[in-house]
């Protein structure tokens, strides 16, 4: 079974590839998918790109033209529940979109025509990516529950506040993995999304976001897929 890695930075995409020695580069959708082994697994790693429509994007021709059996997302996000604090790390049980609105002919967050508004994620490849996390980050802070997508930067405390207060229930908020995880029920491809808090989605979130991202995120992304294939 191929396994697809993605990240949608770059540091963290650079990070998993300098564990592949032999990689190929193939080029689909203006995007370099990355074939080859690790760790004697088939893999595909992939940047997805910032944002929900470029993430639908890049699982669909990973599904459609690399033929993979299962996604593992890696990446950071901003902390929203309490508790949920910078360095943390966060795995995803279930997905849902914070900024679709299409009431009322639907309820708030309900994904129309699905009658649903979250989108769970693969249990046997979650508990797989969970034990990888507590191998890989021994003493790091885990959580495990709802993630917030949406196509904004949560960058300002009265904003995170608002989320928290419509999702209380979601621990942190990012741009991708809803429609990683709609993408991957429509296939049935087994979905599983890590991150790392970077910030408290709150006034100071901008800062040293590279910083982190370079110091910090891309280490615990390859150190997390290093154990899930290892």
């Amino acid at each position: 079974m191929r396994t697809a890695i993605v990240s949608a930075m770059q540091e963290e995409l650079a990070a998993v590839l300098a564990l592949m020695p032999h990689e190929a580069k193939q080029v689909a959708a203006g995007r370099e998918f990355w074939v080859g082994r690790l760790h004697g697994h088939e893999v595909v790693v992939v940047l997805s790109r910032i944002g929900k429509v470029a993430a639908a994007t890049t699982a669909a021709v990973l599904v459609e033209r690399f033929g993979i059996g299962e996604i593992v997302f890696t990446g950071v996000a901003g902390g929203l529940a309490p508790g949920v604090d910078v360095g943390h790390v966060v795995i995803a049980d279930s997905f849902v979109q914070h900024d679709l609105d299409a009431s009322p002919i639907f309820p708030r967050f309900e994904v129309p025509l699905y009658g649903t508004s979250t989108f769970a994620c693969d249990r046997g490849l979650t508990r797989r990516l969970t034990a990888a996390v507590a191998a890989a980050l021994p003493g790091v802070h885990v959580h495990r529950g709802l993630v917030a997508s949406g196509d904004r930067f949560v960058a300002t405390t009265a904003e995170s506040g608002a989320l928290r207060a419509a999702l209380p229930d979601a621990l942190a908020v990012e741009m991708e993995g809803a429609a990683f995880a709609q993408v991957c029920h429509d296939f049935g491809i087994p979905f599983a999304a890590v991150r790392t808090i970077s910030d408290r989605a709150d006034d100071m979130a901008h800062l040293d976001f590279a910083t982190f991202i370079r110091d910090v995120a891309s280490r615990h992304s390859a150190a997390i897929v290093r154990a899930l294939l290892g």
